[in-house]
């Protein structure tokens, strides 16, 4: 699946992660997305390398992939958010 697919799956899990990862940030639900686009990205990548399978498209592997990599990313951020003074 290519890069441009993968950024169209991170917009849906960004929304998705949103829902399962609610709370106030900075930006509301358009920087949410974009984190979503960015774990989508990241979870691709590392489910293609770890052997978790391949992203080829729309479908359940894929999506799980793009979820898993966009609320790791959420809780990483909230969590730097919360350690800066």
């Amino acid at each position: 699946m290519g890069i441009l697919t993968w950024v169209v799956m991170g917009l849906i899990v960004g929304v998705v992660a949103k829902f399962i990862m609610p709370g106030t940030g900075p930006g509301g639900i358009i920087f949410t997305v974009v984190l979503g686009i960015a774990g989508a990205l990241i979870g691709g990548f590392v489910g293609t390398w770890s052997g978790l399978g391949d992203v080829t498209g729309f479908n359940l592997i894929s999506f799980l992939l793009a979820l898993a990599g966009a609320v790791i990313v959420l809780i990483l951020f909230r969590v730097l958010r919360k350690s800066k003074p």
